[in-house]
Order: C-alpha cells, then structure tokens, then sequence
C-alpha cells in the first residue's frame, strides 16, 4: 500500500526550499524563480497542509508597501482557494549585507535596532495570517575571530531583543510562541546557540520562557556530530519543542539539506517512531507540523522539485508504518523487557526513601553482587538494534 499524505499528517515545507533555485556558493541558478501562488497550488495537490516563508521569501528585501501588500494579497488569495494554512513565519536577519554581522547582535547598534523593527513587522504579518510560531534562526548571529565578538555581551543582547519580542506579542494580544533554531556554524565560522542544549538553557534566562521553546534541524545537530533524537527527546522532554525542521545529513559536513531520511536513515526510523509514540512506553509525543526544511538538489529541474517535495512525506509516512510494526512486534516487546527499557522508568528510590533509607540497604552495595556483571547480566541491546534495522528494512511483517 502506497502510504498518502493528508491534511491531517500537518506535512509543511518552507517557501525558501521547494523555492531553492540551486544558487550555491560556487555557481548561480540552474531553475527559475517559484512563484507563491504555485507554489501553494502544488503543495495542496501534493498532499501538504501548510507553507512557511521568511519575509523577504515572499517579498524582496527592501519592497514597497504596495509591494509587499500585492504579494501578501496574492498569497491570502492562494490560502483561501487551497485550504493551505500558514503554521510558521520567520525572518530574514542574514541575506541582506546589513546583516553581515548579525541582525540581534551586530556590533553595530543602529543595524540591531533596524532587525527588531524588521521582526516587529513580520510578527504583524504572522499574526495577520494565523501563523502559532515565528522561527527565529541566528544564522549571522556569531563571529569567524574570537577577538570580534564579546561574547557576554552578545548574549545580553540576544536576550534583550527576545524579551522585547516577548512583550510585542504579549501587549498585542498575538498567540504566537517563538522557536529559537540552533545550528553550530555555517555561514557563520561559529554560531551563538549552536546546540538544543545551549539554546534551552539561554530560554531560561529570559523575562517570558513559557514563550520560547526550540526549532531544531536535522542536520544542524548531526553537523555537531549529536545524536537527533536523543536532543529532541530533551527537548520534549523540557516541554520546549515548538517546531522541528526535517531533513538529511550524511554525517559532519556541510549543511546538506536533504530529503529527510536520505541521510542517516536509522536516526531518522528512531527520530519518527519517538515523534509519533512519545517513547517505548508513551510520554510526551509531537503533535505539531511536520515541516521540511530542505532543498532540492541542484541538479534538479522544476518537475524533480515536486518530486523531491513528495518523497519527504513519503519518507516520513514510510518509516511511521514501520514505527508501527516495530512496536506492535512481540519478538521487540520481548527484547525490550530483556534489555530493561522500562525499568528506566522506575525511580531509583523507593517510595519515601531518602538517602538514610539506601545507606542502610545492604542488598544496594554491601551485598550486591557486582562481579556479577562480568560475563553475563547482559542486556540484549545488538538484538534490540537488529529488530529496529529489520523492521526499517521491510524484512519483518
């Protein structure tokens, strides 16, 4: 059965990715400009439920009013004939040259007060189109020499610039959270946030953490060489993943945007399985959009483009109907309860036992039988992994 996406999958793809034209930074493009009206008319037939754009995706940089309000029009008029619904907006704070050094925390104080009016406009925009989340990705937020950027200082004005975002959307009534988007370098030579884990912990810095949660890419954790779904499991487990950007990557490189799962495909089975189950026995799962965030490849012409949007959802719609087999498989029940999984989730103390308690438990240390574990207690995780690859391969039912 070949699987179909539908509205309800909450599959989105970003203006700027099945709009890539194949510009790269050692040749200009090889297909045209995509138009947001057909862009939008495709992905409706595709299956999709939802588009997302930068601002200056949708209307150059620097447009007039009337411009800007034509394309807007135009995209308003696409939404209403499609059904297509804008889950996402973000800014663009790193094509323009203004933003050679950042939009939050340029040196430079005029360019950073010119970037949160730049965000303030687009947050009205966001707001005007429905959108729940506004995307905040620090592409240019960092330096190439450590002497450039006081470091400190560049935080405190990251923190300023979303306290003040926060306050925006709080006084004008916006129901919009925001997603801070980690990456570890690329364009610039060193990012600030460059992980989950530094951007949850500067969340909890600010004046409104309940507004802030985090976007995380594919691709952008595994360039840190990190595990993906082991971040986004803290992630949710932190209540803080608002958003998520699927794609590719094939290892410590480049970021390669590529078709999700056309990369590090077991990642992908496990990254699935936990965004779709919430775990091996539940907890939190992810109901948000399903948004992919890669591009088309180069060589590409415009009907690979379609093609290439089609083979996300797929790809995704692929590895949760092996998600499903693999949790409903006995053998893997089996194998979980053999390798303890679950027990993981059994406090370490009992009930009401504090530290007094454990001291006195000679069955915890005194007559605990560690050697034990030399040569045996194994916990069956190669035959678990085996059970997980067998069911991504289609050789298991």
């Amino acid at each position: 059965m070949t699987p179909t996406p539908t509205r309800a999958d909450k599959f989105s793809f970003g203006l700027w990715t099945i709009g890539y034209n194949g510009t790269d930074p050692f040749g200009g493009p090889t297909r045209p400009h995509l138009d947001v009206v057909e862009a939008v008319t495709r992905l409706s037939e595709l299956g999709a439920y939802g588009l997302t754009f930068h601002d200056d995706d949708l209307f150059a940089f620097g447009s007039s009013d009337a411009e800007r309000q034509k394309q807007i029009d135009r995209l308003k008029q696409a939404m209403a004939d499609t059904g297509i619904i804008v889950p996402m907006v973000t800014t663009n704070l790193f094509s323009a040259p203004v933003f050679k050094d950042g939009g939050f925390t340029s040196n430079d104080r005029a360019v950073r007060r010119f970037a949160l009016r730049k965000v303030m406009r687009n947050l009205d925009l966001a707001a005007e189109l429905g959108a729940k989340t506004f995307v905040m990705w620090g592409g240019r937020e960092g330096a190439e020499y450590d002497a450039a950027k006081d470091i400190g200082a560049a935080l405190e004005r990251y923190r300023e610039a979303v306290n003040l975002l926060g306050d925006y959307v709080t006084d004008k009534g916006y129901d919009i959270r925001f997603a801070i988007e980690p990456k570890p370098n690329e364009p610039r030579g060193d990012i600030l946030l460059p992980t989950l884990g530094h951007a949850i912990a500067f969340i909890n810095t600010l004046e409104r953490p309940e507004l802030v949660g985090v976007n995380p890419e594919v691709g952008h954790e595994q360039m840190a060489g990190l595990n993906f779904t082991a971040g986004i499991a803290q992630a949710l487990d932190a209540g803080k993943l608002f958003h998520i950007d699927l794609n590719g990557q094939r290892g410590i490189k480049y970021d390669q945007d590529l078709v999700f799962g056309h990369g590090d495909l077991q990642n992908a089975f496990s990254l699935v399985d936990l965004l779709e189950h919430g775990g091996p026995d539940g907890g939190a799962a992810y109901d948000g959009p399903r948004h992919f965030d890669y591009k088309p490849s180069r060589t590409e012409d415009i009907d690979g483009v379609w093609s290439s949007a089609a083979a996300n959802m797929r790809m995704y719609l692929l590895l949760k109907e092996r998600a499903v087999a693999f949790r409903a498989d006995p053998e893997v029940q089996e194998a979980l309860a053999a390798a303890k999984v679950a027990e993981l989730s059994a406090p370490t103390l009992g009930a009401g036992e504090g530290y007094d308690d454990l001291l006195a438990d000679r069955a915890s240390y005194e007559d605990f039988d560690a050697d034990a574990y030399f040569g045996g207690k194994g916990f069956g995780f190669v035959r678990l992994q085996q059970l997980a690859m067998e069911h991504l391969l289609g050789a298991r039912g």
